[in-house]
């Protein structure tokens, strides 16, 4: 390949962008107050959501409390909002991706970007979500923890010596350098101290309601799943790479099947954003609240540009970024 061809396949590359939406963790009060003040299309999709649900999901993301928001069926819709009325300013400014996809409860979001599934649905959904997961497992029973540059090939030993017949499992492959783990609180608590012994930079417990994408959310998947099958899914108008799998998908069906899979298994974001990569996208646009997928993209892969839009400050970043 001459250098002059190398350039023009890079060029082409980087025209091509991906939609990634964030999950739970990059809540904030005030997220999307900025959007709902510039722009009529976002609020919309705020008054739609405070419709949908019965109660004002709009002064809860703008005013808080922060602990009325961080109540895991709050907090789902919440972010979802925030996601929907970032995309759709941007769908009205004609700025379209070429695949979508997101972190756990971003998945939601894609599929709405993607034209598979009504935003109305889509916040009744994860409501419905949020609550079947925060009761699947009595409080204080489960927990969570990030594992931060863990050695490589330690992860299944430390599980599985941690496990003493309770469950502990990887539930965010985020990057090469963090994991999260979740399971019996116990389970957990040895994972955390046999990681610091293998070598890992970091191993803290994390501030979460419940142990997410992890055996223990099966009777969340099966109440959920009632809801999934009487819902409409039609085939998506951009692809998406799921968090299941890590495989691109373009029908309803398989979007239905991600959602409901995606409960108790991993998310498995850094094989999402290498399969994406691998597809021909050089650049990523996180579309909600925070920065937190952003940040990960770094890690896992250098080269790929990624800038977000989750407030109306960040459309001229977003403009220069797509220019």
């Amino acid at each position: 390949m001459t250098a002059q061809q190398a350039k023009l396949e890079l060029f082409v590359l980087c025209m091509k962008t991906a939609f990634v939406f964030p999950g739970q963790g990059s809540q904030y009060v005030g997220m999307g107050k900025s959007l709902v003040e510039k722009f009529a299309a976002a609020r919309a999709i705020f008054d739609t959501a405070d419709r949908a649900l019965g109660f004002p999901l709009t002064q809860l993301c703008l005013e808080g409390p922060a602990e009325t928001l961080q109540l895991t069926e709050n907090m789902q819709p919440a972010l979802l909002t925030v996601s929907v009325a970032a995309w759709r300013v941007l769908d009205q400014l004609g700025i379209q991706p070429d695949y979508v996809a997101g972190h756990s409860l971003g998945e939601y979001a894609a599929l709405v970007a993607a034209q598979s599934l009504d935003f109305i649905d889509a916040v009744r959904l994860v409501r419905k979500r949020g609550k079947y997961m925060q009761e699947a497992v009595p409080v204080g029973t489960g927990a969570m923890a990030a594992l931060l540059k863990l050695p490589e090939g330690k992860l299944d030993a430390i599980l599985a010596d941690a496990a003493q017949g309770e469950v502990v499992t990887a539930a965010n492959l985020n990057s090469p350098d963090q994991v999260v783990i979740a399971g019996h609180a116990g389970a957990v608590a040895r994972a955390v101290d046999l990681a610091k012994a293998a070598g890992a930079r970091r191993a803290l417990l994390l501030p979460v309601s419940a142990p997410f994408h992890c055996p223990l959310m099966q009777p969340a998947q099966e109440r959920l799943k009632a809801d999934l099958d009487s819902t409409e899914f039609r085939d998506l108008a951009v692809p998406l790479v799921n968090g299941w799998q890590a495989r691109v998908i373009r029908t309803g069906a398989e979007a239905r099947e991600g959602l409901y899979q995606q409960v108790p298994n991993p998310v498995r974001w850094t094989e999402v954003i290498q399969r994406l990569s691998s597809l021909g996208i050089g650049r990523y646009l996180e579309v909600g609240a925070g920065g937190v997928l952003t940040g990960l993209l770094r890690s896992i892969d250098s080269q790929l540009e990624g800038s977000k839009f989750g407030e109306a400050e960040d459309l001229e970043k977003v403009h220069a970024a797509i220019a």
